[in-house]
Parts: structure tokens; sequence; C-alpha cells
């Protein structure tokens, strides 16, 4: 039942908790009908602006609009400084963890990660070895996926180290919030996120591999029918750089080169969103016709940085995740702050054991599965379909981790009943570079559905805004 799960804008005895005190007197004096009239207002901006994303497999056409919540989830500053700490503490730990695995080693060595779950993995690049990249960064753009279960405390339920996505919807959902509501705004003091194109285009430019201070980036995308397209195509506007595909560039002499109508232009960065094995089929996937010929060679000579970096998958690999505490002590001798979901690691006979035996409890994922995809929720399947992924993890462990169902929070949210709570999580969006920063904010993902736990858009979640309450 959803009263036993925390509430974010409501004390047990009812009471608003101090992040809401303003909206709440605002939501509980508006009229029903002026938060249908804003709903049908905001679906209309979404689809005027054309914020879609494509569902592989779906029914009736792959491509659907993204719901939207007009109720906004509001976080204090005090929550935020927590938060904000704790994912720049795990993003430098894992970039320090991708530094050791393509150079020292220093980790396998000292037994505290098996070298097989690195060096077997098959987000593992052999190519990337010894070889060094600027400012030792290799995830320069990570999503840190965080749930809460209490008022103090936040867990880390997944890293996304590769080709994170989400920061669009955060950003135009900010611009339909202000549209819709500006006197809500006047009210309270929203820390601003408008300024991440700034921010990613200076994390970008900051690891150019020549002293170039006006380097040619470029945001390379696998096209059109990729589910992420529109932001693709947003971002470029954005920062204002070329949306390429792996067809508009070329590697000449070891240099990447982009076809302009004023001929070749050398291109310095490369914000890829597209995965490895598709980025030069001369290196990788020979049957590619996304990517560049020659391009890793043109890497490994440093004439190109790539954002984020070749081989970063195994930071976000799902078993790799369960030695996420042990990592940052390793490399930061700190203590955590944010903490890892208990996590039962398939590898080990009796988490494996144990996993078997009440699967109907857990939820057990793909190490490598993303998007709410390859994953079971057991507690809301069927015995079927319980029977059906006990023998896909009894035919390959390894590539399972399971974990407890989390009482996620909810937050208040706007459904055709009303006002409803659902459960929500927060994607931060952490950039590295020369420094390491974070947007005030995020994407807040929202399971629209009543009960539901899965907050994936390609599972049926919607989003909402994200304020953080300045000081």
């Amino acid at each position: 039942m959803l009263e036993n799960f925390f509430d974010e804008m409501h004390e047990q005895n009812g009471e608003v908790r101090e992040p809401y005190n303003t909206y709440a007197g605002w939501l509980h004096s508006t009229e029903l009908e002026e938060l249908v009239r804003c709903h049908e207002q905001a679906d209309l901006i979404f689809r005027r602006v054309g914020i879609t994303f494509n569902v592989y497999g779906a029914d009736g056409g792959v491509e659907r609009l993204i719901p939207f919540d007009i109720v906004p989830r509001i976080i204090s500053a005090k929550e935020w400084d927590i938060i904000e700490r704790g994912v720049i503490q795990r993003v430098k730990a894992l970039n320090a963890f991708l530094h050791d695995v393509y150079h020292d080693q220093a980790i396998l060595k000292s037994g505290l990660i098996p070298p097989d779950l690195v060096l077997t993995n098959e987000a593992f690049r052999p190519e990337m070895l010894g070889l060094n990249i600027p400012h030792n960064v290799y995830s320069h753009i990570s999503g840190i996926d965080i749930v809460r279960v209490d008022s103090e405390t936040f867990y880390v339920l997944e890293d996304n180290a590769r080709t994170p996505s989400g920061v669009s919807y955060m950003l135009e959902n900010r611009q339909a919030m202000m549209r819709l509501f500006p006197d809500l705004f006047a009210k309270h003091r929203v820390a601003p996120v408008s300024h991440y194109p700034e921010l990613l285009l200076q994390t970008l430019a900051s690891v150019a591999p020549r002293g170039n201070s006006m380097p040619t980036i470029v945001l390379m995308t696998p096209g059109q029918y990729n589910s992420a397209y529109f932001e693709h195509a947003f971002l470029a506007q954005e920062m204002g750089i070329e949306l390429v595909e792996g067809q508009d560039l070329f590697v000449d002499e070891g240099y990447v080169y982009m076809r302009t109508t004023r001929g070749p232009q050398r291109v310095d960065v490369i914000y890829r969103r597209i995965d490895d094995d598709f980025l030069d089929p001369l290196a990788f996937r020979p049957d590619s016709a996304l990517g560049v010929p020659g391009l890793l060679s043109a890497y490994r000579m440093g004439n190109v940085a790539i954002c984020n970096a070749i081989g970063g998958g195994i930071a976000d690999d799902k078993a790799i995740y369960t030695y996420m505490p042990d990592i940052i002590k390793f490399y930061l001798s700190q203590e955590p702050i944010l903490k890892n979901v208990p996590t039962y690691n398939l590898r080990r006979k009796d988490d494996l054991a144990y996993a078997l035996e009440n699967m109907e409890q857990l939820v057990v994922k793909e190490v490598h599965g993303s998007g709410g995809y390859g994953m079971l929720v057991g507690p809301a399947s069927t015995k079927k379909q319980v029977a059906e992924f006990r023998a896909k993890v009894k035919a390959d462990p390894s590539n399972f981790i399971a974990q407890p169902t989390l009482c996620l929070s909810t937050c208040p949210t706007f459904v055709d009943s009303g006002i409803a709570p659902r459960h929500v999580d927060l994607r931060p969006f952490v950039l590295s570079g020369r420094e390491t920063r974070v947007v005030p904010g995020g994407l807040t993902r929202v399971a629209m559905e009543k009960g539901s736990l899965v907050v994936n858009s390609s599972q049926g979640g919607g989003t909402k805004d994200t304020w953080i309450l300045e000081s």
C-alpha cells in the first residue's frame, strides 16, 4: 500500500514537510479545473516542441510523447547538499577506478575485485590499456540514479557512466513550468538549471587534445531512429555545435575531420551518443554503418577526445556496482556519502541460492540491462514470469544481480483522479572535466501507474520538474 512509503510532501502525522510549505498552500487553494487546464496546456507545449522518445518493439508505432507531471518535486538545500556531495564523490571514484583498470590495475591485484569480473567483462576494452586521456576522466557526463526511503536516507540505485540520457527533459520541464506557473517561481527560490548546456560545453572543451581555446566540438548521434534523438538535436542546438552522424566524419592521417560546405574541418572533441561497438568498424563491429573508420586510431594517437571515453561501460556494470562502497574507500579513502542498495551478487553461491529461493520478493536485473528492460520486479510479477526468469538466472547467474524491493518515496502527482502519490527516483547529471560539477536538480522520473515502482519512460513512466530550494 502506498501509505507505507515515505511521502516527500507530508509527515506521518499529515503535516506538510517544510520544503513544500509554500507550494502546499498554493495547491490546496487551486481548483481542480485549473490544474486540468495547466496539464492540458503542458501537454500542448510538449507536443509543439516535439519532445518524444522511441519505445523499441512497441505496438502501434514506436514514437511517444513522454508523460509530464505539472506537480514539481521539491528538495531543500540541506537535502540537496547530501545528494550533490554524494554523486560527486561517487563519480570521482568511478573515474579513478576506470583509470586504474586500464593502467596499473591495483584494485584487481589487491583482490578486492575478482580480476575476471573486469577482464572478461563485455564492456572492457583492451584497446584502452595504457592509454592516457585528459585529466584521467573517462565518464565526462554521468547520470546517477537515486532513490529515497525516508527523510534522511538516499540510495544509489545504479550508475550510468556511458551515455546517460534525460537531461533535455530536465531543461524542457523547467521551461514549461516557468511558462505555466510564473507566480510559483516568484514565491520560491528555485536554483536554476538553464546553464547546463554552457557547463557541458565547458566540460567538453576542457578535454580538447590541443591547446586550442576554440576547439571544434561535435555531437555524434546514431540518427533519427534512436530513442534519444530529440535530446541529441536539442543539446547540439543549445551548445551551438554541429550534430553529426558517422557518415559526416572521416579520418585522414590520424586526424578526424567533418565534411562541411566549405571543405573538411578538423574535429577536436566528439560528444558521442553511440555505443562503443558501433564507433569504428575497423576496430569493433565490422558491420557498423554508424561509426567512423579509423576513429580508434586517431583517439589512441591523442588527436581527438571522445566523451564519454571508450571502455567506460565497466563502471555501470551492475556487478561492479556491488563493489562501489569498497571502490570509494580504495581510491578516495572516504566513507560513501550515499548508500548502495543492498545487493546480491549472483556470482556468489550463497547469494544465488537466496535469490532463487526468494525471487518473488526481489528485483532481479541483468548486469548490462538499462531502460527497465531485462529485469524482474518479483512482487509485481506472475508465477509464470518468475519461473521463466528463474530459469534465465540458473542458466547464467553471473549475468544478474538481485536487490530487495525498495520502499521508494512518493511525491504528489497529477493523475486522472486528481492529486495522488506516485513513486519517484532522481537522476542528477554530473559533469567531469578539469573539475567536477553538478547542476542543482536533475531528472525526476515518476511511475504514473498506481503502485508501480518502475519509473523508466520506456515502461510508461513520466517526468517532473525538480526544484532545489536555495538557502
